[in-house]
């Protein structure tokens, strides 16, 4: 286990949790909304709003995927001992950490089933950088449209088309966050 594992998680976790967790909660109920997350600082490729995502939602009863750069010895051994979380492949995952490229092909992440929706992963995607431009959102929690950078359309709108079935998303940049459930409608550029 690499030195910097034991650093990294929340400072105060019962105050920093919750409010990662409000934080959260927010973007995906108000979907292309940006949100600011502080207190982590996992180790790098991971951006703060990515540590923050995995420590408040990510425990050892959830299997978690992590994927290109993010799969690394200093990122398995910080998740190994702030999380517990047991890594698992794209097919058995309940989160999934990485870029959009990493991630790809995103049809291998579990979907849910008609009886139970609510068992898809969680894609936390890193992205460049987080801007209300870009692709129109419209749906659940949206109250007219709103704007959001994304890393393609096709994918999101094929995920929209298998609703309730499908994969939600939050998107990671720097200390930002912002969330893209299934039932969001993404139209093209």
């Amino acid at each position: 286990m690499t030195a910097n594992a034991l650093t990294g998680g929340f400072g105060a976790p019962s105050i920093d949790s919750a409010r990662a967790f409000r934080q959260i909660l927010e973007a995906m109920a108000r979907p292309g909304t940006i949100r600011q997350v502080a207190g982590a600082a996992p180790p790098a490729p991971l951006s703060v709003a990515a540590g923050a995502v995995l420590l408040t939602l990510v425990d050892p009863t959830t299997k978690l995927h992590l994927a290109g750069a993010a799969d690394c010895t200093p990122v398995r051994d910080w998740v190994a001992f702030h999380l517990g979380a047991p890594l698992a492949p794209a097919e058995e995952a309940d989160f999934a950490l990485g870029t959009w490229e990493a991630l790809q092909p995103v049809t291998r992440f579990r979907i849910g089933q008609p009886d139970y929706p609510d068992r898809a992963a969680t894609l936390i995607v890193e992205v460049d950088r987080l801007v209300n431009h870009g692709p129109a959102l419209a749906g659940p929690g949206i109250e007219l449209v709103t704007w959001l950078n994304l890393p393609e359309t096709a994918a999101f709108r094929a995920n929209r088309a298998l609703y309730p079935l499908g994969f939600d998303t939050i998107l990671t940049s720097g200390d930002r966050l912002a969330g893209l459930p299934r039932s969001t409608r993404v139209e093209k550029l």
